[in-house]
């Protein structure tokens, strides 16, 4: 799954998801992509999913783009822990998903079937999505 190799510190502060991508909002390197409607944190268990739920569709067919990646760790106490003692252990990471942002991209194969491969991505996705094309 996806996470960074290094950072420079080990926990961070919370970041918003409140207002719309500053960038990232346009097809650049394929031909289809799956934007973003709304905003969300998502994990590198969901990009992973969706990533091989598109694969499988297009049997391994096109170049896919994955336009996200996983920075922003997430913190959990462990479990029975009461209120207070701090900031927990770092669980996982996340992807900050602005609303506007191009998650996924795909070239190489026709436009029903990338449609439909970016389609069957979304439902594994926890944000609404729409399916873009490039414009020249």
């Amino acid at each position: 799954m996806l996470a960074p190799k290094k950072t420079k510190y080990r926990k961070s502060q919370k970041r918003s998801i409140e207002g719309k991508a500053k960038g990232g909002t346009k097809v650049s390197f394929g031909d289809f992509g799956l934007q973003a409607v709304g905003a969300c944190k998502m994990t590198s268990a969901q990009i992973e999913s969706a990533r091989r739920t598109i694969t499988r569709f297009v049997q391994r067919g096109g170049k896919l783009w994955i336009r996200i990646f996983p920075d922003s760790p997430a913190t959990k106490h462990g479990e029975g822990q009461t209120m207070g003692g701090g900031k927990g252990a770092v669980d996982h990471y996340v992807a900050i998903v602005k609303s506007g942002r191009i998650i996924f991209e795909m070239s190489g194969v026709q436009r029903d079937v990338a449609k439909r491969a970016l389609e069957l991505a979304s439902f594994k996705l926890p944000i609404k999505t729409r399916f873009v094309e490039r414009t020249v």
